[in-house]
């Protein structure tokens, strides 16, 4: 059988910046494990180990356990907290029995059997009605090696350990070997794992199978700062965030007076101080977030599994590195300069007036957008041809859409030129690329603001809450205790916070503020490090921070053409590209390395049952994913991504979890039948032309498949177009929004949120120049505001 990908989100860990897991004792067997319970899962996983200075093979094992309720019907742990070629331990319920296999991976792809590990079963291992408990011995497990090295668990400091979970069950539950679908979800937690050892008396009892033992051996460090008492600098505005809302922000307050600007990742572009970079680029100041190509595609991240043999993309989302990921987001969230700008396709689309119409939920005050769209042009003006020498490259796909479009009755437009006009319209995709370089809000507002005097940016900052008294904020806490006592940066009097963290990272703040539900807050009160800081509960303030999220829902329809350059599914873009093209793009920044993989977009307006009009919009790129029994010819592939966007109605929550983690808790897509049955209705118009395309053959779904089934089948998580927005919702009330018509957080004096969250409704198109301009609308109402600085 074809392999299938599993766990492929997680090689994007790095030593996350909270520590999240504790100590608790397993009442069947009395080991007083280190681990981690899943809040959204309720699954416990732990760990115990010999004494640290222990030596030989007793060195090189570990007590573990994963305890999950029967809903998890396989589920697993990454003790070194990453795929490739790492210690992999996977385990399901048989019947009354547990199987279970160690395991590793030298790809995205089925992980295969691990040989070197020794597991064996301990006796508190069970199957009942409600949970399944695995518990193990697990030998030649500390360090192990493989084709690229030797790896280890940090037995003696701070790791951060991974867990998957998936609600499909296993191919063939009986064999230790089997194959799997990828998890449904995963997550990372902090735990120090030099606390997490036994005496050896106590450790030698357990593994034998004894119960009971005393309490394990711990190791207590006492570390002295060098760091200076420091008196920390008031500003009259702090803006934390460095993504469109922030940079946007930034950049018109700095007209207006001091303020500083946080940032809690680093540089992304060579302008920025960036220096990674593919190979071939190398001495010529180029880095991944400078050139459009090396984007790649999602392909083998979010979207389907891949299969005949088709290689995935080196893109932002399968890079081995991928240090530019926000590291307590369970979704995808860039934090570096630029956030999600810096990484993701480019696609720019000047918004149309229903992106600020009441109809998506803007307050009646926001209609008049014209103006700061103006503004925003003006700064960065859209192309649909970034490549310096005005020439368009890898086109085919756009000309075999253009003809499956026509038959349908679309008209081509340039799509800037009109925003309002998105029904059977279809042109060139468009970017926020300028010089054939990534541009976006870096190389504009970043760039005009970092010029003046009175602008501070600091890099490498988290900001964990904002500090206040009742309504009034008086400053951030950070983790950098270099820029003000405790880590803390103040106000001025009559000083404003902007929190611009993103549709993610901002209700993440909030909850540790003591602004949220009840619920929320009560787990930031609990976790060890957010907890002090959390204000008393006669403070909190009870917003509905994280509901009425949106996402487009999206599905790709893969295509084969005899036109088609599929440019080798993107696959070699990094260390293997077309020589011709590499140095063409070195030469002038010309040709295929110029433009993002998008090809074409295209819209279309749909009426519904409930009187709502809700859009389609297409993406259409060359390489794709395949999944299908047929053969095909790879070199010829092709897809659309079709999403639904503006008027759809399902909505879903953003929370935390113990570790602080921000992740969707109920996710935004298909909660409303009706958004189903449109996208499905788009999908079967769109492909009613198909056999007027002489040689355009669809490969997924193939003729095996009803789009209604493979609708209805698609896995959940593919769904995901990462357009969040509405966490922190705009509106008229605190009863069902979060800030006001000056974007505001209600029921405080002074402080705003400035990014995606307050978008109360999605976009027309991709939604980054959309929030350009809301950004320019928001940040002059804030300056225009009574009471500030």
């Amino acid at each position: 059988m074809l392999p299938k990908t599993l766990l492929s989100l997680l090689p994007f860990v790095i030593p996350v910046l909270s520590q999240a897991g504790g100590q608790y004792v397993d009442p069947d067997n009395g080991i007083p494990f280190w681990g981690y319970t899943d809040p959204v899962h309720g699954m416990t996983l732990g760990y115990i180990f010999p004494p640290l200075d222990s030596t030989g093979d007793l060195a090189n094992e570990f007590i573990g356990e994963i305890v999950a309720p029967r809903d998890a019907k396989w589920a697993g742990v990454s003790p070194g907290g990453q795929m490739l070629q790492n210690l992999l331990l996977v385990a399901w319920p048989n019947g009354n029995s547990i199987v279970r296999s160690a395991r590793y991976a030298t790809d995205y792809v089925q992980p295969v059997a691990m040989s070197g590990p020794v597991l064996t079963d301990l006796p508190s291992s069970k199957v009942n009605s409600t949970h399944w408990k695995w518990v193990f011995r697990c030998q030649n497990c500390v360090t192990w090696s493989t084709s690229t090295g030797t790896n280890s668990i940090p037995v003696g400091s701070f790791g951060v350990p991974a867990w998957v979970f998936s609600s499909a069950g296993v191919d063939d539950p009986a064999d230790p070997q089997s194959t799997f679908q990828e998890h449904t979800d995963f997550g990372f937690f902090g735990l120090d794992y030099s606390q997490a050892h036994a005496s050896a008396d106590d450790y030698n009892r357990w593994v034998t199978g004894g119960a009971g033992g005393g309490t394990p051996t711990t190791i207590t460090t006492t570390t002295t700062s060098a760091t200076p008492t420091v008196s920390a600098t008031p500003y009259d505005y702090i803006v934390v965030g460095a993504g469109p809302g922030g940079l946007v922000a930034a950049d018109r307050l700095s007209e207006a007076g001091k303020k500083v600007l946080l940032e809690r990742g680093g540089p992304s572009t060579a302008e920025t101080g960036g220096t990674y970079g593919p190979p071939w680029a190398a001495g010529h100041n180029l880095t991944k977030f400078d050139v459009p190509g090396l984007f790649g595609e999602m392909l083998g991240a979010h979207r389907k599994s891949q299969s005949n043999n088709i290689s995935p993309a080196e893109s932002m989302f399968t890079d081995p590195n991928p240090f530019w990921w926000c590291k307590d987001v369970n979704s995808f969230a860039g934090c570096l300069v630029g956030g999600g700008t810096a990484i993701n396709g480019g696609l720019y689309w000047l918004p149309p007036s229903s992106d600020f119409s009441p109809y998506v939920g803007f307050p009646t005050s926001w209609g008049n957008h014209a103006p700061y769209t103006a503004k925003l042009k003006a700064r960065l003006p859209p192309t649909d041809h970034p490549s310096t020498d005005g020439k368009r490259y890898l086109e085919q796909v756009s000309d075999v859409v253009s003809r499956l479009l026509n038959a349908q009755g679309y008209q081509q437009a340039t799509i800037n030129d009109s925003p309002d006009s998105k029904d059977h319209v279809y042109g060139y995709s468009a970017y926020d690329f300028l010089d054939g370089k990534r541009a976006g809000p870096v190389a504009t507002y970043f760039r005009s603001a970092r010029a003046r005097k009175n602008f501070t940016y600091k890099q490498y900052v988290y900001v964990q809450n904002v500090v206040r008294n009742g309504a009034q904020i008086t400053g951030v806490k950070t983790n950098d205790t270099s820029i003000g006592p405790d880590g803390v940066i103040p106000l001025t009097s009559k000083g404003r916070v902007i929190l611009s963290a993103g549709s993610f990272g901002t209700p993440r703040i909030l909850f540790r503020s003591g602004i949220g539900p009840r619920d929320m807050i009560t787990i930031a009160q609990n976790n060890a490090e957010a907890g002090p800081n959390v204000p008393p509960s006669n403070q909190w303030i009870d917003l509905p921070v994280g509901m009425n999220v949106q996402d487009n829902p999206s599905i790709n329809l893969v295509f084969t053409h005899p036109s088609v350059d599929a440019y080798d599914n993107w696959a070699k873009v990094w260390d293997d590209p077309r020589p011709a093209d590499a140095a063409q793009y070195l030469k002038d920044q010309s040709g295929a390395f110029a433009q993002a993989s998008p090809r074409m977009n295209f819209w279309r307006a749909y009426g519904a049952q409930d009187g709502r009009t809700r859009w389609l919009q297409g993406t259409a790129r060359p390489g794709g994913s395949a999944t299908t029994n047929y053969p095909f010819n790879a070199s010829q592939i092709m897809t659309i991504t079709a999403y639904l966007s503006t008027g759809i109605t399902s909505r879903g929550r953003i929370g935390i979890d113990a570790a602080m983690t921000a992740r969707a808790l109920e996710n935004p897509w298909f909660t409303d039948p009706i958004d189903k049955q449109i996208l499905i209705q788009g999908i079967n118009d769109l492909l009613s032309a198909v056999e007027q395309v002489p040689g355009l053959t669809l490969v997924t779904p193939d003729n095996t498949t009803t789009i209604t089934d493979y609708v209805n089948n698609y896995d959940p998580g593919s769904l995901n177009s990462n357009h969040w927005v509405g966490s922190c919702s705009i509106g008229n009330s605190s009863s069902n929004a979060v800030v006001d018509q000056n974007a505001k957080v209600f029921n405080t004096n002074n402080l705003f949120i400035i990014d995606a969250s307050i978008v109360p409704g999605m976009p027309m198109g991709n939604p980054h120049g959309m929030l350009m301009s809301m950004a320019e609308q928001a940040v002059d109402k804030v300056l225009n505001l009574a009471g500030g600085p």
